[in-house]
C-alpha cells in the first residue's frame, strides 16, 4: 500500500509545508497537546506524546513551543479545550476517506469538512461508513537515500514488521499497533531515520484510479489538510508515480 507515505513525500517535494509553516506549527502543537492530555506529559511513558514530539521536531518547531504545548496538555498551563474527532466519507471518484481532526468547536469543524466534500463532489458519511475499509497500522517511512533497503527490510521484519514497501526514494515499514514502538526503536537504534513515523489508517483493499482521477483525489486531500482543524487524512487510493508527478507539478 503506497498511498499515505507517498502522499507525505509528495507534499515535501512540493514544498507545501514550507509555504504554510505557521499552520504546520499550529497543527503539530495541537497534536502534542492532545497526546499529553491523553497519556500524560512524560514522553518516556507516553509513546503517543513521543511520536507527536518527533513530528514537531521534524517540522523544526522551537523547543520552547513544544514544551508549552506539553504543559497545556498536561494541565500545567491554560489553552484551547481540544478534542480529537474522526470523520469519514466518500471523496471524488468514490474514494474512501478518513479524517482525524483536533478541534475546540465541533460545529465549525464539521461545517468546514462538509463544505470541502461538497466542493469536490463527495459526501461526508456517518460513522462507520468507510472505516471498515481501513485498519490501523504503525507506519515508519525512511528516506531511501543512502539506505540499504534489503538490510532495512530484514531488520524491520526481525523486529516484528508485517510488511515493507520499497520505492525509489522511500522505504515504508508497516507494523501491528502493538509492535510499532519496538520496531521503531529497533530501526532508530540501527541508525535509520525514523522521524516520519505514525499510527495510520491503512486501506485493506487499495483501489487504482486513472491518473486524472487520482490527481483529483489528491487535490481534495490537500484541501482537507489545509483546514486548520484537520490533523490527518487517509484515503484508499493508490498513488501512481505518474499521478504523483502530475500533482506535484501543479
Amino acid at each position: 500500500m503506497s498511498g499515505h507515505s507517498k502522499w507525505a513525500n509528495i507534499k515535501h517535494k512540493k514544498g507545501a509545508a514550507d509555504k504554510k509553516r505557521g499552520a504546520v506549527f499550529t497543527k503539530v502543537a495541537r497534536s502534542v497537546t492532545i497526546a499529553a492530555r491523553e497519556g500524560g506529559g512524560d514522553p518516556e511513558t507516553n509513546f503517543g506524546l513521543r511520536l507527536a514530539i518527533d513530528k514537531a521536531r521534524a517540522a523544526n518547531m522551537p523547543k520552547d513551543k513544544i514544551a508549552a504545548a506539553i504543559a497545556r496538555g498536561a494541565g500545567d498551563a491554560k489553552g484551547e479545550e481540544l478534542e480529537r474527532v474522526y470523520y469519514e466519507g466518500y471523496g471524488p471518484n468514490s474514494s474512501a476517506v478518513m479524517i482525524s481532526a483536533l478541534t475546540d468547536n465541533r460545529n465549525r469543524t464539521v461545517g468546514e469538512i462538509r463544505h470541502a466534500f461538497s466542493r469536490y463532489g463527495g459526501n461526508l458519511g456517518e460513522s462507520g461508513s468507510v472505516a471498515w475499509q481501513f485498519e490501523q497500522r504503525g507506519m515508519i517511512s525512511v528516506p531511501a537515500d543512502g539506505v540499504d533497503a534489503d538490510d532495512l527490510a530484514l531488520e524491520a521484519i526481525d523486529a516484528g514488521a508485517v510488511d515493507v514497501e520499497v520505492e525509489s526514494d522511500l522505504v515504508t515499514v508497516y507494523t501491528e499497533v502493538t509492535d510499532f514502538q519496538r520496531v521503531k526503536e529497533s530501526l532508530a537504534g540501527s541508525g535509520f531515520n525514523t522521524d516520519e513515523s505514525e499510527l495510520a489508517m491503512v486501506p485493506t483493499a487499495p483501489v487504482e484510479l486513472s491518473v486524472n482521477e487520482t490527481v483529483s483525489v489528491l487535490k481534495f486531500v490537500e484541501a482537507l489538510e489545509d483546514l486548520d482543524d484537520v490533523d490527518q487524512v487517509w484515503t484508499n487510493v493508490e498513488i501512481s508515480d505518474e499521478a504523483a508527478e502530475q500533482f506535484a507539478a501543479a
